[in-house]
């Protein structure tokens, strides 16, 4: 395909055929059959139905993908007509272009830059979900920092903390915090929390924040009345999960959240010489 084509195709599907509402992309049908090189609109319908079984099969819902609308359209006399049409997404437009007639230029075209564009979004989603657990994992450090510092101040010594946290993972996980470092596999040197997902991170620092609140404001003095606070946290906070279909102790460990760290700090890195380092 020469590149003179490329240039003419990119430009028409970025600049002409993609539209914006409320902060949201979409292609509308009746566009993207042009572009893709339909003449026929019953045509171009066989290659949207068999696109919208491909999007049922893959798990997503097509409603959320493929959206009728309604639209005017000039005619030649002066007046206008109601006709049907599609509003879709990026990834419809991908399934579109996936289902299409391999041997037009534009279907072989659209079927790369929208796999292009699909990829791009899955790793910007991504990367934003990194970030989130390493934001959620920054904050229980502090939370369980600042804990610490209320059990020194309270009971004249920090030496619970250790043993308060574990009896706070063990009502929350339903299992020792060793139990669950040996399920994840983490190393005997390491948090268990390094190796726990997004929801874990949140739903432990959520218990300790409760049982900071609590150990001020009831002034616990001792580490039977800290341990119980943070027990029965924790027991809240397992109940609330499990009520939302979410076991604890079953989840996966999620990826070293050092390594997150290094590599979103390596992306940066990159993006800052080269931002079209991202795309890719």
């Amino acid at each position: 395909m020469k590149a003179e084509l490329i240039r003419s195709l990119t430009e028409t599907f970025e600049g002409h055929a993609q539209q914006t509402e409320g902060g949201v992309e979409y292609w509308l049908a009746r566009d993207l059959q042009h572009l893709l090189g339909y003449a026929e609109w019953r045509n171009f319908i066989a290659v949207v139905t068999k696109a919208k079984t491909a999007c049922d099969t893959s798990g997503h819902a097509v409603s959320d993908h493929f959206v009728d609308v309604n639209k005017m359209v000039d005619l030649g006399s002066g007046s206008q007509r109601e006709i049907d049409d599609i509003m879709l997404t990026r990834y419809a437009c991908y399934l579109i272009a996936q289902n299409g007639d391999p041997k037009k230029q534009e279907i072989a075209f659209a079927q790369t830059y929208f796999a292009i564009q699909t990829r791009r979004a899955e790793l910007i989603e991504q990367r934003l979900l990194e970030a989130e657990r390493v934001s959620a994992r920054r904050k229980l450090s502090v939370t369980e920092r600042e804990l610490s510092g209320v059990i020194y101040e309270q009971t004249g010594g920090n030496q619970d903390f250790a043993l308060i946290r574990s009896k706070g993972d063990h009502a929350l996980f339903n299992k020792s915090t060793q139990a669950m470092k040996a399920q994840w596999k983490v190393p005997d040197n390491r948090p268990l929390a390094d190796f726990a997902p997004t929801i874990i991170l949140k739903a432990k620092d959520f218990a300790t924040e409760i049982t900071i609140h609590n150990a001020r404001r009831h002034g616990m003095s001792s580490e039977v009345q800290i341990s119980t606070e943070h027990v029965t946290n924790n027991q809240a906070v397992r109940k609330t999960l499990l009520e939302r279909g979410i076991r604890p102790e079953q989840l996966p460990a999620a990826e070293d959240v050092k390594k997150v760290e290094r590599r979103i700090a390596s992306e940066e890195k990159k993006a800052l010489k080269n931002p079209k380092s991202l795309e890719s």
